[in-house]
């Protein structure tokens, strides 16, 4: 799918990033406004999603922070209302946010509350925000849902550890394949997406973090014969 950067504001494509003030979010912002996106960049904290927005784009015209508390119905509806009101659409929405990497946790011993804030946030919170921009996104000539992922949520993958991040994570697909069924015939691409160990506060090392964003804004700007219900990295399928 691809876009005029300097395109007719009334026709310019909309995307929604939840979790973007920094690390992977951040940068996939940075990569679709480049592409030519209005974006709207999701952060739990005002005042650092209006610092991360004004540093990608001065001006303001291509980025725009909205406060956004993926696991609070409240500031996903006001989210919602406000993309309604000011934008009037919905063409990409990038579920990034993402909490609690417990490489401590064992899932023999796990925290339980531990285990249910993390679904909270990984889970429902990518689904919350779905079912909120979904009437903008059925609209939407070029429909895309993006769930970041990780390999840590691959059933064949797993040993043991990380069971809060992990559990979660294998939701995360789990809801990306039912989304990805029963929007088909809204034309709706639902994908999940590993970026990969990226050097990002959570992630703590690897790959830079614009080549694990590229995989993300990859399956954001599919064309419109692209895959649907995949689990992908860079590009690539990655086992369930």
């Amino acid at each position: 799918m691809s876009v005029d950067p300097a395109g007719d504001p009334q026709t310019q494509p909309v995307a929604v990033v939840t979790g973007a003030n920094r690390g992977i979010g951040y940068e996939v912002v940075r990569q679709l406004a480049g592409r030519g996106h209005r974006v709207v960049l999701g952060s739990r904290d005002l005042a650092k999603g209006r610092a991360a927005a004004a540093h990608l784009d001065p001006g303001g015209a291509r980025v725009t922070a909205v406060r956004l508390d993926v696991a609070d119905d409240a500031s996903v509806t006001a989210m919602a209302e406000w993309v309604t009101l000011h934008l009037g659409r919905t063409d990409v929405l990038v579920n990034n946010a993402a909490i609690l990497y417990d490489t401590w946790a064992r899932a023999r011993s796990a925290d339980l509350d531990e285990v249910r804030q993390a679904m909270e946030t990984n889970l429902f919170g990518a689904w919350r925000v779905t079912q909120a921009l979904l009437p903008l996104l059925r609209r939407s000539p070029h429909p895309r849902v993006v769930n970041v992922s990780s390999e840590s949520g691959s059933l064949r993958g797993m040993t043991g550890g990380t069971p809060a991040y992990s559990v979660s994570k294998a939701a995360l697909n789990a809801l990306t394949r039912l989304l990805a069924g029963e929007l088909r015939r809204d034309r709706v691409l639902v994908n999940a997406v590993c970026p990969g160990w990226t050097a990002t506060d959570m992630g703590g090392g690897g790959q830079p973090v614009a080549e694990g964003a590229a995989g993300v804004v990859w399956a954001a700007t599919l064309p419109d014969d692209g895959p649907t219900g995949g689990f992908f990295r860079d590009g690539r399928p990655v086992p369930w």
